[in-house]
């Protein structure tokens, strides 16, 4: 049985895993409301170890650091969601862990998640499960093309998935991702992407930031925008999408909802394309553009705290600063409205995240 959940109280210590500039973000959040954090991270070079006074640099499959590490926190948390299995339960056993380690059984895998939003009656691309090269193109038949097709696991920013054509090689295809669980997604003519950023606290309360539009470069987020140029009645629509997830998986923290902005003759809808169990890069904008972060709701809920009602400060946009994009940091410190956010990374390269600039302007 999990240890029950406390309420914490300032000087008290969470635990992140991962060392990350999300792990980095969440602790800067703590320390503004007195409380410590210990990153446990097996890379040495982690950025969050910069902010915060106790470290842990082991392996996830160290039992000892580990137990180390929970006897020396009140509750524990995470910046990614691909949390090994065996760690997740070796830590929930000693300390609270949010959000739950059963969430992540969830949100892990595609085609359990995609399950998991179709039987809330929530729309998602029509997708099949794959196994197998004659799965593939059975499922190819059903669904059409193009289309997309994923691991299971284990994939972001663009990783592990590619887009299906008519005329492409099945078989190179399929050789080609690497896997023996995949999901095949039916391509969506979408006309926009955009999130919700979510919080959950622990007495079932959900705050929901405005609905924020993303456009990616090279399948990796670059800009932000809030709010995002949708009407008022399919925003609120998105935001009801986000707490009936939240609420049906039982969340404590942050999270966030990726969906497509579908068109048709009848206006336009909305289609859930992930869930991201942690506080996220399209979430960003928050740290200056809204009267509470989201890194800052995520430490309140998994505190047990109230949640903070988030304010927009202005027309928001949000710039990832991605590989080289980095060096010109110094340009941006002399834009009006402009707040820089550099993660203490080592050298840049090509996809690589090195910051963000959050621009605040007065609503037009």
């Amino acid at each position: 049985m999990a240890p029950a959940m406390k309420v914490l109280k300032p000087g008290d210590t969470i635990g992140i895993l991962g060392g990350g500039q999300l792990g980095r973000m969440l602790a800067l959040a703590a320390a503004r409301l007195g409380l410590k954090c210990q990153v446990f991270s097996p890379d040495p070079d982690s950025p969050a170890f910069d902010v915060v006074q106790n470290a842990t640099c082991a392996e996830y499959a160290d039992v000892e650091a580990l137990e180390l590490f929970a006897n020396d926190c009140d509750v524990i948390t995470y910046e990614f969601e691909n949390v090994p299995a065996a760690t997740a339960l070796i830590l929930d056993a000693r300390r609270p862990v949010l959000p739950a380690q059963s969430i992540l059984k969830t949100t892990q895998d595609r085609l359990v998640e995609k399950d998991f939003v179709t039987s809330l009656g929530i729309g998602t691309a029509g997708y099949a499960s794959v196994s197998s090269v004659g799965e593939l193109r059975d499922a190819v038949e059903k669904l059409g093309l193009p289309a997309v097709i994923k691991t299971r696991r284990f994939g972001y920013d663009g990783k592990g998935q590619a887009m299906i054509r008519p005329g492409d090689d099945l078989d190179q295809v399929w050789d080609d991702l690497g896997t023996k669980e995949a999901i095949l997604e039916a391509f969506v003519p979408f006309e926009r992407e955009v999130s919700v950023i979510a919080a959950r606290g622990t007495d079932g309360s959900v705050e929901c930031f405005d609905v924020t539009e993303n456009e990616h470069r090279d399948h990796i987020l670059k800009f932000s925008y809030a709010p995002a140029r949708i009407p008022d009645a399919l925003a609120a629509k998105a935001r009801e999408i986000a707490e009936k997830i939240g609420t049906a998986l039982g969340y404590v923290g942050t999270f966030a909802v990726e969906l497509f902005v579908v068109p048709g003759k009848d206006g336009a809808s909305l289609v859930v394309n992930e869930i991201a169990p942690r506080v996220h890069n399209s979430g960003h904008w928050t740290l200056d553009g809204a009267s509470v972060s989201q890194f800052e709701q995520h430490i309140r809920a998994i505190a047990g705290w109230p949640l903070g009602k988030p304010v927009r400060l202005g027309q928001v946009t949000m710039t990832n600063l991605i590989g080289d994009d980095i060096l010109d940091y110094p340009k941006w410190l002399t834009v009006p409205g402009a707040t820089v956010h550099l993660y203490g990374k080592g050298s840049p390269r090509p996809g690589r995240k090195m910051g963000h600039v959050v621009e605040v302007k007065p609503e037009v």
